[in-house]
């Protein structure tokens, strides 16, 4: 869906609760909320009855798909546009190296800020692509989606640092 900007629908919000569901029984200081509609959503949903603080962060908006917003993935070079190492230049869509260092610096910051609490970010599906790269501390070469590193719609992911992760990406 890029950045549009849209309302769950039926099965997202059901998605959405049965992430909640999962999530029940772990401790979360903190929810780290992309500002689309969808992912606010999201978050309000796992956040039933729990009253976690909730902060919106724009560096975790998808990325920006600019010129191929709305298309089908046929219509262009999808995989060359997740292919981290071809570093594609386009009219108006985000250049993934400069996507990924908006994640990283996002990554970056919140372990420094929050380095010992438990945060669920809740983001979109190309954000877990950086971020998987991230934690993993490795970039595929090739399309990034196709290495599988794409979470699905309210898929769940755990990351965990130790105390002598490098914070300068």
């Amino acid at each position: 869906m890029g950045r549009c900007d849209e309302p769950l629908n039926q099965n997202g919000l059901k998605q959405a609760e049965e992430t909640r569901k999962k999530l029940i029984d772990i401790d979360i200081d903190l929810i780290i909320c992309s500002p689309l509609m969808r992912a606010r959503q999201t978050a309000e949903v796992i956040n039933t009855n729990r009253n976690i603080p909730i902060i919106y962060d724009d560096r975790i908006i998808e990325r920006d798909f600019g010129e191929f917003e709305g298309m089908e993935t046929k219509d262009f070079d999808f995989q060359g546009y997740w292919n981290y190492y071809e570093n594609m230049q386009f009219q108006s869509a985000e250049n993934i190296q400069v996507f990924f260092q908006r994640v990283y610096n996002f990554l970056n910051d919140i372990i420094k800020k929050y380095h010992s609490k438990n945060i669920l970010v809740v983001a979109h599906g190309g954000i877990s692509i950086p971020v998987a790269c991230y934690f993993n501390d490795n970039i595929p070469k090739g399309s990034l989606v196709e290495a599988g590193l794409v979470l699905g719609n309210c898929q769940v992911a755990s990351y965990s640092i130790d105390e002598n992760r490098k914070l300068n990406k």
